[in-house]
């Protein structure tokens, strides 16, 4: 019986723990030595987003999605509250190969939040806190933006749950999540990612890692066909979202990768001036294709 019983728990899947992040801060910004506790707090960051279960899915230990926390502090608005830009990465494993894809690359530069020595971090989505109530909206825009790549619209509850997450954020002062303070924000983005317009985007994001990529390594012609498909798509969804911060994020973390998957091939032309038209701010790393 106590031999069945290990085997049982020996082959159980895991259940939660669904990130792999690593996390850095950078507080060279940041002059005296009073402030040497901030490296207690990325200790602390990186248990917090690592070991909480964000969902009901099971992950093994290989499964769990590779993601960075890159958090250079600003400004020390006194000792406990600090300003900061927050540099989000994820990433998810290309079928077939070693080889991983960048799927988002966030910069948020509006991130304030105070921080005490020896303060413990504790999840609790039903509350505000203007420190981890960010590392939960971004683990939740982790998983929407990796479940979508694997499923039609498959990162919707995700999404959803990041959106509550800002509702609850809204009103208390904090930059970063209200509409009304402009420019790029994320309550503009998780506004944007749930709107019925945005889902054609979404739903690109499938349609170019798992028939795209995941397809390059046995048949690359017909992945850079479906690829090329994908920048079509994107041509026409460019007119209808002009603006769009979920569609910036596309361009400005896959430009390389796009660069380099037309630059063999016989679609070199006809991507190059498809990409070049829709993201014109990439012109000089598109010129490569055609070189």
């Amino acid at each position: 019986m106590i031999l069945l019983v290990s085997v049982f728990v020996s082959i159980r899947p895991a259940v939660g723990q669904e990130l792999s992040c690593r996390v850095q801060i950078d507080r060279s910004q940041l002059s005296g030595s009073e402030f040497s506790f901030l490296d207690e707090l990325q200790r602390r960051i990186r248990e917090y987003v690592n070991t909480q279960n964000w969902t009901d899915d099971r992950f093994l230990r290989h499964e769990r999605i590779s993601c960075d926390l890159q958090i250079i502090m600003l400004e020390a608005v006194s000792l406990s509250e600090f300003r900061a830009r927050l540099i989000v990465t994820s990433r998810r494993p290309i079928h077939g190969t070693t080889q991983s894809t960048v799927v988002t690359r966030i910069s948020d530069s509006k991130w304030q939040f105070e921080y005490g020595r020896g303060t413990s971090l504790n999840f609790d989505l039903q509350r505000y806190n203007s420190l981890t109530s960010v590392l939960d909206f971004y683990a939740y825009i982790i998983l929407g933006y990796d479940y979508d790549t694997f499923s039609k619209l498959g990162g919707t509850p995700h999404f959803e749950t990041a959106r509550r997450i800002a509702n609850r954020a809204d009103g208390n002062g904090d930059p970063g999540w209200s509409i009304s303070g402009g420019g790029q924000n994320r309550r503009q983005l998780i506004n944007n990612l749930l709107t019925q317009r945005h889902r054609p985007l979404r739903t690109l994001y499938y349609k170019y890692h798992l028939k795209g990529l995941d397809r390059f390594l046995k048949e690359p012609e017909e992945a850079r066909e479906v690829t090329l498909d994908v920048v079509k798509e994107l041509q026409t969804l460019n007119r209808n979202l002009l603006g769009s911060y979920p569609l910036d994020l596309f361009f400005s973390t896959k430009y390389q990768e796009l660069t380099a998957l037309f630059q063999e091939g016989d679609l070199q032309d006809r991507a190059y001036n498809l990409l070049t038209q829709i993201d014109p701010a990439h012109s000089n790393e598109y010129e490569r294709i055609v070189q």
